[in-house]
């Protein structure tokens, strides 16, 4: 059985995965259906602020924190080979690693940066407005799957 600071750090992956899958999920779910149901400006408009504000200490923390300590996880699993879990804890860091951090860098964020350069008003941003809420919300339905999942893979190798 995982034991001591590996146990510890084992916990805080499964908390940090859970807590983004949680705020990835509240998008996929209601916060991007609410958004396009507004006028497309107002959505635009309502889109960028939320972006500049994910990019605050109180999401950054969680986000990257989880990012850092799911390498971290990785890395001490390949190093120690532990022989309960290892299987569950490289799945659970390639899950986050790739399937929520790699898919935010690869296909949110470049949109995000499309979006924040269009004027909100404009007749071409409100066509680009349709196609990003459906392509952005595909790719967090993605990372929503793979932060639960890690979550989850992290949790088993606990048992």
């Amino acid at each position: 059985m995982i034991d001591g600071p590996y146990f510890v750090l084992t916990v805080l992956g499964v908390l940090g995965c859970g807590l983004v899958a949680g705020v990835f999920c509240g998008f996929s779910t209601f916060v991007m259906r609410g958004l396009a149901e507004v006028p497309s400006a107002q959505g635009v408009a309502a889109m960028n602020a939320i972006n500049v504000a994910a990019l605050r200490p109180p999401f950054m923390l969680v986000f990257l924190g989880s990012t850092g300590l799911c390498a971290v996880l990785a890395v001490v699993t390949f190093v120690l080979l532990p022989d309960d879990g290892t299987v569950e804890l490289l799945l659970g860091s390639a899950l986050y690693l790739f399937g929520s951090f790699g898919v935010t860098v690869v296909a949110n964020v470049p949109r995000n940066e499309a979006l924040l350069k269009m004027e909100p008003g404009a007749p071409e941003t409100a066509l680009y407005w349709r196609t990003y809420v459906r392509e952005w919300t595909m790719w967090n339905h993605v990372r929503t799957v793979a932060s639960a999942a890690a979550a989850v893979s992290y949790t088993l190798a606990l048992t």
